[in-house]
C-alpha cells in the first residue's frame, strides 16, 4: 500500500504494512459478515467515501486478500474473500475479544448511527419474534443527528427490512434510546433491563416484544472470559426524554 513499510525484522510489522491503513480491517469485517457489493460495504462501514473505498478494495485485491468478480452480462461486481483473508479471521477475532475486555465501554459504544441501523437487519433474531409481521420504530435522541428515526419490518420467512420512512404498517414497539445505549446492548456492554433502569432506553407498545427484546436483539459473539467492560450506570450520556 502507499505508506512506507516499517522495515523492522518482525512478522507483526509486516502484517501492519497490509492491515494498518485506515478502513482496511472494517472492510474485511464487512466481507466476513456477508457483504459483497460496493454499496453494501459502504453502508455497512458508514463514514468512508466512495473514492477511498474504491482505493482500499483495489489495494486489498493487489495483496491477494479479496477477489473482484465481474459479471458483464448482469453488469454487477462482487468482492469476495480469498483463502488468505479467511486465514486472517481468527487473529482479528482475537483482537475483537481483546478490545471487548480492555477498551472502555463509553468509547466502544460511540458508533456511526447510519452503520448501526444498516446492520440492524442482521441484529434482529427473527426466530425469537412472534410468527407474524413485526414493526419496530427506533428513535434516537442523541444531539446532532442528521436523521434520527428508523423502522424495522420483519415478516416471517423474509429478510428483515430497514425503513427510513413510515412503512405504512401499525407499529408494534416504540424504542426511544441513544446510539451508545443500543450499541452497548449489542456489544454486551449492557442489557436491555439495565438500560431501561438507567433511563437511557424507553420501550412502549407490545408487552411481549418489550419483555423479550434481550432475546430478539442479537448480542455479539466476542465475549472475553469474565465478560466485556460494561457501560456504567452513571454514564455521562443523557437519559432519554419520554
Amino acid at each position: 500500500m502507499s505508506s512506507k513499510p516499517y522495515g523492522i525484522i518482525c512478522p507483526i510489522t509486516r502484517a501492519c504494512d497490509v492491515l494498518e491503513p485506515r478502513w482496511t480491517i472494517p472492510i474485511l469485517s464487512e466481507l466476513w459478515a456477508g457483504a459483497t457489493k460496493f454499496n453494501e460495504l459502504r453502508r455497512g462501514i458508514g463514514s468512508i467515501s466512495p473514492a477511498l473505498l474504491s482505493k482500499r478494495l483495489k489495494e486489498l485485491e493487489e495483496y491477494g486478500l479479496i477477489e473482484r468478480i465481474e459479471d458483464k452480462a448482469a453488469g454487477t461486481v462482487d468482492y469476495v474473500r480469498t483463502q488468505m483473508a479467511i486465514d486472517l479471521e481468527p487473529a482479528l477475532n482475537s483482537l475483537a475479544v481483546w478490545a471487548q475486555k480492555y477498551i472502555e465501554a463509553e468509547i466502544a459504544c460511540e458508533v456511526n448511527l447510519s452503520s448501526l441501523t444498516w446492520k440492524m437487519r442482521r441484529y434482529i433474531v427473527t426466530d425469537e419474534l412472534p410468527n407474524r409481521r413485526v414493526v419496530i420504530r427506533f428513535h434516537f435522541q442523541d444531539d446532532g443527528l442528521e436523521y434520527d428515526t428508523y423502522w424495522i419490518v420483519a415478516n416471517p420467512g423474509e429478510p428483515v427490512q430497514l425503513c427510513t420512512s413510515i412503512p405504512g404498517y401499525d407499529v408494534d414497539l416504540w424504542v426511544e434510546t441513544t446510539v451508545p445505549s443500543l450499541s452497548a446492548i449489542i456489544l454486551a456492554r449492557s442489557t436491555v433491563a439495565r438500560e431501561v433502569e438507567a433511563e437511557r432506553m424507553f420501550l412502549s407498545g407490545d408487552a411481549l416484544l418489550s419483555r423479550t427484546m434481550q432475546r430478539w436483539l442479537h448480542v455479539t459473539d466476542y465475549l472475553p472470559e469474565g465478560g466485556p467492560r460494561e457501560l456504567s450506570a452513571e454514564s455521562r450520556k443523557a437519559r432519554v426524554r419520554c
